[in-house]
């Protein structure tokens, strides 16, 4: 819905006036109760969109901010009966704000003071910084989404918190293995005291105190109904209140109507009862999704991860003092020391001294990246060897890590088509399990058998359709192919795209700065037979030193990467749109194109056929004349990156085509191809073109895909079927593109369509498990087939069989770790 207005009670909603947020949700326990949340936001007014992920415990609302706000979307989960800390980024990122009004709250004790990772409320009061007395620069401008979120509480706040509020995922699997316990440790002397005690394990055990068997099952029964099983009947209860189905009904009714049944036959003189039953179901439930909650708690570790890399402390520049204060109260300005060993805070410039940076866990780049005066540093990465004073440029929730956690989180928690429609029969398919069950009850009945074999055929029933499986199906899958991707600087922005870059079948590529480096390099030198290389490099290089062209740039590289000596050049004169000329070491040296040759009078005697074999295959030719006699020729081009050939046969070997889309010359163009082996060029194409060039290749029904990284990319980006920015680009280009690639290497279009390939597979065996396990399990439930062949299910077999398939769907998710990519030989 990012290319359309949107519509909700009856007023359009452009898509600059629509605000995202990624809030905190968490006692998400079973798959199905995100239909709570989304049905009870989406029914809230200034709610556009709502996609709730009960593996990462989130949801991500896009919201209309002239009719509600965070902090209202924030209430609004809360009233569905799950905690809200309000948006899910690093409290280490958020800059603690303020603005008129009233004042604040006193600030919390430093016992109270959130850890790193520990929730802030988005509308509670936040710490006063350290440094508030006496700032060293003055505080920036808050950013727009931070502001934004201030503004939605009304008040200063922290403009979020870590996503650990009420009960971490952790916290959540601990609990439900305490409730196990319980049900376990109870439910075992129920079962000796039983039917199966007495005649299946032949045990004639006397029932302490004088009690009748059922009246002691029943007090042994009271801990698991009132601890362990509370979390059933308290989530039945908020999705009823708010007109929804989901598993926890399901459950809450074949544990609550076995135990009242057992009850209500205890009460009236004794008779056939199933204590046993109910509290064997109930630890089974338990067991089986303690074990699930372990598996899925996995898939969330790629965000986990980005939110522990920022540092929580930095030090910071106070009147030539380093002071130690939390990352959260930088503000743009400041001045930061970073020594070796070091992570950077914030997003920042270089200022002063030189080192090499470990970008690997924000970029995925292996290799250390050198930085001088002048040169961008990313937040969280770290400082390898020299001491840096790097000057804070973007802080908080502007920071790229705090965008990209941002950008993974909301990928994660976008559907598939499949999902969705997966999420609309979990719902019916509660429906299917209440009236089938009431159907199985009746039925049986009316055939004659005893009132509690007929219950426990219904129980039964209820118990083994439970839709946790259907709901965990895609989610999981989603959650482990983003956070791989996310690991190698691979960025998912919505699960459609994770999709569609599994059914690409032709990759467009754009030449300059994806294929190659974007930069000029000198690929030739070519002498005539009285001088030498290294003279006339030392010669032109003394010249080009002198100019600011790009292609003069690349030829002083090359010479000072060889270690020639350069000299100083004087009597400079530069001809504008030819070359220039200069006096070195008393010769004059005359550097430029053919135009200025002949302007000069040099001719290129044997040199010319060479520059005209250098012309044909598009690289740029310099000429260079000594004393008015031509020396040499410098062949200059854009070169390719190193890992665009190995690219170019990942997508080869993936069954991919892959198409050279560029403005330059046809040659130039061929050359690359050439080397790269790729075998469709469209070249010379204006820039407004290219997105024409992407609806030619799709009419032919194929889906493509299109990489690139500038602004003249971006209406190809969005034609494309899936659109593909790569390394920093342009901000229009990763707003436009579906697909975020960190690193400026094209290898990395390959491991995505893997990932989303693989992704894409786990999906539909998820899927596929599940709608089949509820189509079998259904009628053996039911005991369609107990006449023939004397199949019977017991509720306490099918409440494993119901947990083992959604421990079997979360697992066979994170087996997706292990899918081999480009260039990592896993």
């Amino acid at each position: 819905m990012h290319d359309h207005e949107s519509e909700r009670g009856g007023r359009r909603v452009a898509p600059e006036d629509r605000s995202t947020a990624v809030l905190d949700v968490r006692g998400l326990r079973w798959a199905s109760q995100q239909s709570t949340v989304t049905a009870v936001l989406g029914r809230r007014p200034g709610v556009l969109d709502v996609e709730t992920n009960p593996v990462a415990q989130t949801a991500t609302v896009v919201y209309d901010p002239g009719r509600t706000s965070v902090a209202e979307l924030r209430r609004w989960v809360t009233e569905c009966g799950y905690h809200c800390a309000g948006r899910s980024v690093p409290a280490h990122l958020c800059a603690p704000l303020t603005e008129p009004g009233p004042a604040l709250a006193p600030a919390p004790s430093p016992s109270a003071a959130a850890e790193p990772g520990s929730p802030v409320a988005a509308d509670e009061p936040a710490p006063a910084p350290a440094s508030a007395s006496a700032p060293a620069s003055p505080p920036a401008s808050p950013s727009a989404e931070t502001t934004e979120a201030t503004e939605d509480d009304g008040r200063g706040g922290h403009a979020g918190h870590a996503g650990h509020g009420d009960m971490s995922m952790a916290g959540m699997i601990a609990d439900l293995r305490d409730r196990f316990l319980v049900a376990a440790l109870f439910s075992v002397p129920i079962v000796l005291w039983s039917p199966i005690g007495r005649n299946v394990l032949r045990l004639d055990l006397p029932v302490p105190f004088g009690l009748r068997e059922d009246v002691w099952a029943l007090l042994l029964s009271l801990p698991v109904i009132l601890y362990s099983c509370t979390l059933f009947f308290g989530g039945a209860w908020r999705a009823l209140r708010h007109r929804t189905l989901d598993m926890m009904v399901l459950v809450a009714v074949a544990v609550g109507s076995g135990w009242l049944y057992s009850l209500i036959v205890t009460l009236t003189g004794g008779g056939d009862v199933f204590y046993e039953a109910v509290t064997v179901l109930a630890s089974f439930v338990l067991l089986g999704h303690w074990f699930e909650m372990r598996a899925r708690g996995g898939a969330n570790d790629a965000v986990r991860t980005l939110l522990d890399l920022a540092p929580p402390q930095a030090l910071v520049l106070r009147d030539g003092e380093p002071v130690e204060v939390p990352t959260a109260e930088i503000v743009v300005g400041d001045l930061l020391l970073v020594r070796p060993g070091a992570k950077i805070a914030v997003d920042g410039v270089v200022e002063e001294g030189s080192s090499e940076i470990d970008e690997s866990m924000v970029t995925g780049e292996s290799l250390p990246v050198h930085k001088e005066p002048g040169s961008p540093v990313v937040g969280a990465t770290i400082n390898a060897n020299g001491t840096l004073r790097v000057r804070a440029t973007k802080v908080g929730s502007d920071t790229a890590l705090a965008r990209i956690v941002q950008l993974v989180q909301q990928a994660q928690n976008s559907k598939a088509p499949g999902q969705r429609l997966a999420d609309r029969a979990a719902f019916w398919l509660v429906l299917v399990a209440l009236i089938g069950g009431a159907v199985t009850l009746t039925v049986w009945l009316i055939a004659g058998r005893p009132p509690s074999e007929a219950m426990l055929f219904a129980i039964t029933v209820v118990v083994i359709t439970c839709p946790d499986a259907l709901g965990l199906a895609t989610p999981t899958a989603i959650m482990v192919g983003t956070g791989l991707g996310a690991k190698r600087g691979v960025l998912f922005k919505n699960a459609l795209g994770l999709e569609t870059s599994a059914r690409v079948r032709t990759v467009v590529m754009d030449k300059t700065g994806t294929l190659t480096r974007g930069e000029p390099e000198v690929t030739d030198v070519l002498t005539d037979a009285r001088t030498t290389e290294e003279d006339l490099l030392r010669l032109v290089a003394a010249v080009e030193r002198e100019s600011e062209h790009p292609l003069a740039e690349a030829v002083v590289r090359y010479a000072e990467a060889r270690g020639i000596a350069v000299e100083r050049a004087v009597d400079f004169v530069n001809v504008p749109g030819q070359g220039a000329v200069a006096r070195v070491s008393g010769h004059r040296v005359v550097v430029g194109n053919r135009r200025l040759a002949e302007r000069e009078g040099i001719g290129l005697g044997e040199l010319g056929g060479d520059r005209e074999r250098l012309a044909a295959t598009g690289r740029t030719v310099v000429i260079a004349a000594v004393d008015g006699r031509a020396a040499g020729l410098v062949a200059i081009a854009d070169a390719p990156r190193e890992t665009s050939r190995a690219a170019v046969r990942e997508l080869h070997a993936l069954g991919v085509e892959v198409v050279m889309l560029t403005g330059d010359n046809r040659a130039t163009a061929e050359r690359i191809a050439g080397q790269l082996g790729i075998g469709t060029v469209i070249a010379e194409v204006l820039p407004g073109d290219k997105a024409a060039k992407v609806a030619e290749l799709q009419a032919g029904g194929r889906k493509v895909a299109m990489v690139g990284d500038g602004v003249n990319d971006a209406p190809a980006l969005a034609q494309a079927d899936l659109g593909i920015a790569i390394g920093a680009g342009t901000d229009v280009a990763v707003e436009t593109a579906d697909l975020v690639l960190m690193r400026s290497d094209p290898l990395d279009v390959a491991t995505a369509l893997r990932i989303g390939r693989g992704t894409l597979r786990k999906m539909r065996q998820n899927l596929g498990w599940a709608i089949g396990y509820n189509a079998l399990a259904l009628p053996i439930a039911a005991g369609v087939f107990e006449p023939a062949f004397g199949l019977v299910l017991r509720p306490e077999i099918a409440a494993l069989s119901m947990s083992g398939s959604s421990f079997v769907v979360a697992v066979n998710a994170l087996a997706l770790k292990g899918l081999r990519l480009p260039g990592t030989g896993t």
